[in-house]
């Protein structure tokens, strides 16, 4: 797949973000790898102005609502981050299996590197209005359950569903209602 039609249209206005791990590979069914992911949003929350409205990752993608001052860099910056420990992390444990495939399915101008743990592009799209940020609010929690993983959102470990419900979740955000 080439690079993505979406793009960040509005820089400083929340954005519905979406991130795959090439060949849809279940990488987040480990928790190590999510913790690695939650540490960037923190980081880039303390450091790069990032607000968080939602989030959810799955077992080989992920969604979130965001916006920052450069949406755009943050984007960039959390997926070469996240990559890179990710693989680290993956060599670490010997997931042999797991590398194998990202070393395969990488794109072939991908010169600089060895692996490719995201797919290209963000499938970014810009949230224009209350009631689409309370849609894809929406679409985010409820993807766990439509999946019949949980029965109710806020039972998914790795969501801000239960942010939403007055419950605290596992990284702070801002929530929009």
């Amino acid at each position: 797949m080439g690079r993505s039609r979406y793009v960040i249209t509005v820089p400083t206005q929340p954005h519905f973000l979406t991130y795959t791990v090439m060949e849809w590979l279940p990488l987040f069914s480990r928790p190590a790898l999510v913790d690695i992911l939650l540490d960037c949003w923190r980081y880039q929350q303390a450091r790069q102005g990032l607000r968080l409205y939602g989030y959810v990752v799955m077992e080989n993608h992920l969604h979130y609502l965001a916006q920052a001052p450069d949406l755009a860099r943050c984007v960039s910056s959390f997926k070469s981050y996240s990559a890179r420990r990710m693989l680290d992390h993956l060599e670490q444990c010997g997931a042999e299996s797991a590398l194998q495939r990202l070393r395969f399915s990488k794109r072939a101008h991908k010169q600089d590197r060895e692996f490719q743990l995201w797919q290209e592009g963000s499938h970014a799209e810009l949230v224009c209005s209350e009631d689409v940020m309370r849609q894809k609010l929406d679409y985010i929690h409820q993807n766990p359950v439509r999946r019949g993983y949980v029965d109710q959102p806020e039972h998914w470990r790795y969501s801000s569903a239960r942010d939403y419900q007055g419950q605290p979740g596992l990284i702070g955000i801002d929530r929009w209602i």
